[in-house]
């Protein structure tokens, strides 16, 4: 039998182990943390929309019509008018046919991946894309291969070498650790050249980038067509809970036949769909909160260089400082929390070795002031860890 408490031991040893920390509150800047309060930057709640008073009784009225509950999956019983009208909802603000919900977005790639394969296709992805979507490719029964971060050439070289092979190339859209963007309209040049599949997961940028919050491919002026499999997540920007997959009739009702992450679950609470189509009116009626939100990372970017510290080319609220060494990050992550910021240590397997961080989320829902006095903290924190090798 293997060992399990070695293991974990070795784990501890390394840096590695990880922990969890108890919420007492909502999702604010400010919350209540292992029974004490903090300024967080840790939240994917890019928007600010989690605790909005509209999406919260959204869903209480969602609570009062539905109940707690689903009580079944989508293709049982479960699929509630709710449902039915954020998935149109959905659909409409991206652009697409139709869309079609998930419980999670882990389950969503998962399920694109598996029903849009068969065994002798091949699966194509960013070296950095998120565990998801390297899981999704890994099950999905096709040839798996990885390319270099963003490097649409080495992308379309490889897919040339499979010509007579049934394509998927798999790429988040907003990368979830080092928060720069995927080459899109490069690999959609590649996947339109070699008739593959582009699935885009754009789980960070759907309601933060783009003039009217539609995500990485507005920002980067992609057209829709060439991206026919777009998945996104509701629990960020939009501040509820789920995920989806937006495309044509084709796609979405091969899903619905094939995809069993989608078919053997239960469906989420109808008063989440509920909250979650409130949470949409306002992403798309209240254009200040993403512009809020760039210019506090303008403010966080342009402080961050001057005291020096090295960050990715992140464009979006997802800003990592570059720390290295696994000890050192989590050393950073424990001194912040002392002085009442909680930011999370990003290390190894989740990111590659030597590249430790600490990911800084920005939300909406901050302030001038709250970047600020992170900007103090991190100017006296990071550079006493990285003296001591902690």
């Amino acid at each position: 039998m293997r060992d399990l408490n070695a293991a974990l031991a070795r784990r501890r040893e390394q840096g590695l182990y990880r922990s969890r920390r108890i919420l007492g509150g909502p999702q604010t800047p400010r919350q209540q943390i292992d029974g004490r309060e903090v300024l967080s930057f840790c939240s994917n709640d890019y928007l600010g929309l989690a605790n909005h008073p509209e999406v919260v009784a959204a869903f209480h009225r969602g609570i009062d019509h539905y109940g707690a509950g689903s009580g079944s999956a989508h293709l049982v019983n479960g699929h509630s008018a709710a449902h039915e009208a954020l998935e149109e909802e959905l659909a409409d603000f991206v652009g697409r046919p139709r869309a079609l919900l998930f419980s999670t977005g882990y389950m969503a790639n998962l399920g694109v991946a598996t029903a849009l394969c068969e065994r002798g296709d091949v699966v194509l992805e960013d070296r950095l894309n998120h565990a998801s979507l390297l899981d999704a490719g890994l099950l999905s029964g096709a040839r798996f291969q990885r390319y270099a971060h963003a490097d649409a050439v080495e992308c379309e070289r490889r897919l040339a070498s499979h010509q007579d092979k049934h394509a998927l190339i798999l790429t988040d859209g907003l990368f979830s650790m080092d928060g720069d963007v995927a080459p899109l309209a490069e690999l959609a040049a590649a996947a339109n050249k070699h008739d593959a599949w582009l699935v885009v997961d754009d789980a960070h940028g759907l309601g933060v980038l783009g003039e009217e919050g539609r995500g990485t491919l507005e920002y980067l002026g992609v057209d829709d067509a060439d991206v026919p499999v777009l998945v996104g997540t509701l629990g960020k920007g939009f501040g509820t809970f789920g995920a989806f997959v937006a495309g044509d009739d084709d796609l979405i009702e091969t899903l619905i036949q094939q995809a069993r992450t989608y078919i053997y679950t239960t469906a989420p609470p109808p008063a989440v769909a509920e909250a979650t189509r409130q949470s949409l009116r306002l992403i798309r009626e209240e254009p200040w909160r993403r512009a809020h939100l760039q210019t506090l990372i303008k403010q966080l970017r342009k402080g961050a260089q001057q005291i020096g510290l090295e960050l990715s080319n992140a464009v979006g609220p997802i800003q990592p400082v570059m720390i290295g060494a696994p000890e050192a990050a989590v050393a950073c992550s424990e001194q912040l929390l002392a002085n009442g910021i909680l930011i999370g240590a990003i290390r190894p397997p989740t990111v590659p070795a030597g590249t430790s961080r600490l990911r800084i989320t920005l939300s909406a829902s901050h302030s001038a002031d709250d970047v600020e006095l992170l900007l103090n903290a991190l100017s006296t924190i990071v550079p006493l860890c990285a003296q001591a090798e902690c």
